[in-house]
């Protein structure tokens, strides 16, 4: 006799205890580990959440904010960093693990043990569900790979990362890698 497996959904996800729920991600009704950040890692979201938190809060651009589950068509996935826009402001749920929207920028900083096809089924989700730029930042080659309606592209060394998503913010990928 066959057995089947209960499926966890976002509600479901949503009303685990924090100890259960932390470190992980909901994943085709599965909950995923995504714990074990190195410093390296911690490093180089935090430096993009300074740079980003403060250019988008002087200009009044929208959210940053790190570690923030979002509901990706029943998936809870928590980028390491991510913005919104004002219009998405009103949607912002404070009191909700996983929102019900999803953020205009999401950005990945890739880990020891993510694998490519992860970090790929990941930012197709992303892309599929709405979110309108996806950068993964990949400490190793200190390289930005980024997906976007406006092209794809990779960026190295003395390239300058920007997005149209927040106008005027713009710095050099080596610069960020520096602290690696």
């Amino acid at each position: 006799m066959a057995t089947t497996t209960t499926r966890l959904t976002i509600d479901d996800f949503e009303r685990l205890p924090a100890e259960m729920a932390e470190g992980h991600e909901l994943v085709d009704g599965e909950l995923i580990d995504v714990s074990g950040n190195t410093p390296n890692h911690n490093s180089l979201r935090d430096l993009l959440i300074a740079l980003l938190l403060l250019f988008v809060r002087e200009r009044h651009l929208g959210t940053v904010i790190g570690e923030q589950e979002y509901d990706f068509n029943g998936n809870a996935h928590g980028p390491d960093v991510s913005f919104f826009g004002l219009e998405k402001q009103p949607l912002l749920q404070p009191d909700k693990r996983v929102q019900s929207f999803v953020p205009d920028l999401a950005i990945e900083v890739v880990s020891a043990n993510d694998t490519f096809n992860s970090l790929i089924l990941k930012k197709e989700r992303y892309r599929r569900c709405g979110t309108r730029e996806v950068w993964i930042l990949v400490g190793v080659s200190r390289e930005i790979l980024i997906w976007s309606e406006h092209g794809n592209r990779i960026l190295r060394q003395d390239a300058e990362l920007s997005t149209p998503l927040i106008p005027g913010f713009q710095i050099l990928v080596k610069t960020l890698f520096e602290t690696l």
